[in-house]
């Protein structure tokens, strides 16, 4: 994967801490729970993304 999708993740992630933090602000529990959500979303594609990239490594290095 490449640095785009990278970006998005760790976006995704940030935004979620935002929405969060208004939605513990605001009282606004929903707004909470969704920045959460859109935490952990990008927390799991960010670890995805690392998987892929050791397995590539791995792969490389028995290529050679």
């Amino acid at each position: 994967m490449g640095f785009d999708d990278k970006f998005d993740n760790k976006t995704e992630e940030f935004s979620g801490k935002a929405k969060e933090t208004v939605g513990d602000m605001t009282g606004d529990d929903e707004l909470k729970a969704e920045g959460s959500a859109d935490q952990l979303k990008g927390k799991t594609k960010q670890v995805g993304e690392k998987v892929r990239d050791l397995g590539k490594d791995v792969k490389d290095k028995f290529s050679k």
